[in-house]
């Protein structure tokens, strides 16, 4: 499935238990924190910010909405937890950033530094996110996307 999204857009793919949310990277620095280092995260054009939320409807869209504008606007670092970090249950979204998110339901959500995997649920195991030219290609994914201003 190919979605056009532009700089200024969001899209937003619909599962039944889980969303995500796309956006351009926009060719900007993105600060990856973690315990013992901070990593600088260099990015072109076309890279992809993918946050992924485990619900569905309004609360979570907004949420999501929310997320990608601290990261990508306001440059808030990403934060790395270690594993077995209690607040990782905790966490509502998680993000990836770059040119390709594999989503992955056997990991800890915000506990892996790799830029090209991401937490998500069973419903989303496997899906592929390719940042192109033109917007976005998810290969695996057959639910509902909506595409609105950021």
């Amino acid at each position: 499935m190919n979605i056009s999204l532009k700089g200024d857009e969001v899209a937003y793919l619909r599962g039944h238990s889980a969303t995500l949310a796309l956006a351009k990277a926009l060719g900007r620095p993105f600060y990856l924190e973690t315990s013992t280092e901070e990593v600088v995260l260099f990015t072109e054009e076309t890279d992809l910010i993918v946050a992924s939320a485990f619900g569905i409807g309004a609360k979570i869209e907004r949420s999501l909405k929310c997320t990608i504008y601290q990261i990508r606007e306001m440059e808030s670092p990403l934060i790395v937890l270690p594993k077995g970090h209690p607040a990782s249950p905790r966490l509502k979204t998680v993000v990836s950033i770059g040119p390709k998110t594999r989503l992955c339901c056997s990991i800890h959500a915000g506990t892996h530094p790799e830029q090209d995997v991401l937490c998500s649920t069973e419903e989303l195991e496997g899906l592929e996110v390719l940042a192109t030219p033109e917007g976005v290609s998810v290969e695996g994914f057959f639910g509902e996307v909506a595409v609105i201003k950021l």
